[in-house]
């Protein structure tokens, strides 16, 4: 088996929700530009707030490029610009 697959078999995958649909990645920093992308949202028109329980919602309106350390279970919504 060639190595660069065997590395990816003990990658894990870390699932998240954009909008309420589900998403998955192996980085484990992404922009709010790339999730927006990988999720086919346009990040030209929208922008991203993250979604944390028990807390006020982290907005990304004026980060589009900050990296965001990304966890399982982390939830995302996009927003009009």
């Amino acid at each position: 088996m060639p190595e660069d697959i065997k590395h990816k078999e003990h990658e894990q995958w870390i699932h998240y929700k954009i909008d309420d649909e589900p998403e998955s990645t192996l980085k484990h920093v992404l922009t709010p530009v790339e999730i927006m992308t990988d999720a086919g949202i346009d990040p030209k028109t929208n922008y991203l707030e993250q979604l944390v329980h028990g807390h006020a919602s982290i907005s990304y309106k004026d980060k589009p490029d900050e990296n965001i350390e990304m966890k399982a279970g982390m939830r995302f919504i996009s927003k009009p610009t």
